[in-house]
């Protein structure tokens, strides 16, 4: 629990640091600061255009306390150097502002004719970056399964370690007659069975011949008498 806990500050601060390390901080005016600049409104003008301003940055306005402030304002109090209802007011310098949103700012000085002399501040604040998350690493193929042999079958030991022989095969049977040792007689296998064939019909020549001879001693007796 006790570093579970330890863990989870250590990666807030370290978030919370690296927050701080991306934020930049920017003088306002450079060299010149927050004062009355000696060329008009020109001076910050330029320099808002020479800076990329973004969301979580903060500007430093460099001024003498009790000579200046400075106050942020709308963009309709802006354009006229209205120093009534300001969204914010510093007056001790240096002023440390934090830029929270993304979005034009406007700052002025309500200082008598400070405003109106140049010393006024617009600028356009930009939304943070993210770094793109890193693309998911690609799944490994899947792996086959493995095929385990099925285990050979073998005589499993009796209780005391000894094994079980398996069992012999059965002996062949020997038809009961026949002496041991000897090889059977092979099974009698009746010859094919031929087509009988009728006999021939008996010839009807010698019962004509006995027929005719009849006939003729009919006649030979006739004629003797």
């Amino acid at each position: 629990m006790v570093f579970h806990r330890t863990a989870v500050f250590a990666v807030l601060l370290a978030a919370e640091l690296v927050g701080y390390a991306a934020a930049a901080t920017y003088v306002v005016g450079d060299s010149l600061g927050w004062s009355i600049p000696p060329d008009g409104g020109a001076a910050y003008v330029n320099y808002a255009s020479q800076h990329v301003f973004t969301a979580g940055d903060v500007l430093v306005f460099n001024f003498t306390t009790g000579e200046h402030n400075v106050a942020r304002v709308t963009k309709s109090a802006y354009d006229v150097c209205s120093s009534t209802s300001p969204i914010s007011l510093a007056t001790v310098g240096p002023a440390r502002v934090v830029l929270t949103t993304a979005g034009a700012d406007y700052y002025i000085c309500t200082f008598g004719q400070h405003c109106a002399l140049g010393q006024k501040l617009a600028i356009n604040v930009t939304a943070p970056t993210t770094s793109p998350s890193p693309a998911p690493a690609p799944a490994p193929p899947p792996t086959p399964p493995s095929i385990t042999p099925s285990p050979s079958s073998s005589p499993s030991p009796e209780p005391g370690g000894r094994v079980t022989p398996p069992a012999p095969a059965p002996a062949p049977t020997t038809p009961a007659g026949i002496p041991p040792g000897s090889s059977p007689s092979p099974l009698y296998t009746p010859p094919p069975t031929s087509e009988l064939t009728p006999p021939p019909p008996a010839s009807s020549a010698p019962i004509r011949t006995s027929y005719a001879a009849v006939f003729a001693s009919m006649i030979i007796c006739l004629l003797m008498m």
